[in-house]
């Protein structure tokens, strides 16, 4: 089976949805799924008005064609509703193609926090843009349940993992005071950091990332320290020095640094909202409270043991098998419509 999956999130970003679809390629590939991408590198970029870190592609519908004609794909997956997107969604509606889209961000939150545009507006295009999805995939029940809620159709779980072996409990220090609370995330308002970083709390703040928030933030608050974005070992032995992860975010639809953190055994504090309530729900592996510093102060007395024996059973081979199996049901519910139909 060959899958090309079209997205406007792509490396040098350093986000999620960049992370799920990289591993989730790469544990499909194990089980014997070719995996191809149509990404911003195939075209010019531009940068976002207000958020100059993220650049857009600027993609032409021709050339759009052309890569999908070279990666002969048996299914299409449409990961993003940027323009890369949009003009893949065109290109299958208009040779009557089935293809199946995921629901990663919650724009409407996003925009809103940035633009006089009223959230029901971007919600009203999403429902357009998904509207002919053979599948919709969702993080989380939650998810799906208020994506269904808002009208969307054929909705589908796809759940996240976690690489266990690079994000695992180890001897590291930074030699800063303790306790150390950590967030890892995008430096932007969407991400409410600020909700973290103006707590009284003991010990050292750490927040890892970057984003067109960052000077001003570390210029409001010159106790915490901001170390930019990280990947690999070097995020991992951040993650293993924090003694809590500090989730602030109200939008995010799933939070893969809260895996990434829990494998790592350190415990989750986050606001009791869809994302952290999905990823933790009632295990003991986290807090969840309106009062953000007293959940912060609860998670210290959390068992790391336990925050990494949850996290061992989230893996990025059962994620790509969600994946794969969610695309092959949609394939055969589409034929089966369209012989019904015939």
């Amino acid at each position: 089976m060959r899958i090309l999956i079209a997205t406007d999130a792509w490396h040098p970003q350093v986000n999620g949805v960049v992370r799920t679809l990289t591993m989730m390629a790469d544990a499909a590939r194990d089980l014997g799924v070719d995996v191809s991408f149509l990404t911003p590198q195939s075209f010019a970029t531009v940068a976002l008005p207000s958020y100059p870190d993220l650049r857009v592609a600027i993609p032409g519908p021709a050339r759009i064609a052309r890569l999908i004609a070279d990666a002969r794909p048996d299914n299409i997956h449409i990961a993003t509703e940027g323009p890369i997107g949009l003009l893949v969604r065109r290109y299958c509606l208009k040779r009557g193609l089935p293809f199946t889209t995921s629901f990663h961000t919650r724009f409407p939150e996003y925009v809103s926090a940035r633009s006089p545009i009223p959230e029901s507006w971007v919600w009203r295009g999403l429902r357009r843009f998904h509207a002919a999805s053979q599948a919709v995939m969702a993080a989380t029940p939650a998810l799906a349940e208020e994506l269904r809620e808002r009208g969307f159709s054929r909705v589908v779980l796809w759940p996240r993992g976690v690489d266990t072996d690079l994000f695992s409990p180890r001897q590291f220090d930074l030699g800063l005071p303790r306790p150390i609370f950590l967030s890892v995330g995008r430096v932007a308002v969407e991400k409410n950091l600020e909700a973290f970083l103006s707590l009284d709390l003991p010990g050292t703040k750490l927040v890892v990332g970057d984003g067109p928030a960052r000077h001003e933030l570390a210029r409001k608050y010159p106790d915490a320290i901001f170390l930019g974005a990280l990947q690999g070992e070097q995020l991992a032995q951040i993650y293993a020095t924090a003694d809590v992860f500090v989730f602030p975010s109200r939008t995010d639809t799933f939070g893969l640094v809260l895996l990434e953190a829990l494998a790592s055994g350190v415990p989750v504090a986050a606001f009791p909202v869809s994302g952290p309530k999905d990823v933790i729900g009632d295990a003991p592996v986290g807090v969840l409270s309106e009062d953000l510093g007293a959940a912060c102060r609860a998670a210290l007395a959390i068992s790391p043991e336990q925050c990494r024996a949850f996290a061992l059973n989230h893996t990025w081979e059962s994620c790509a098998r969600a994946f794969i199996d969610n695309i092959v049901h949609a394939r055969r519910d589409s034929q089966h419509s369209t012989r019904t139909a015939a």
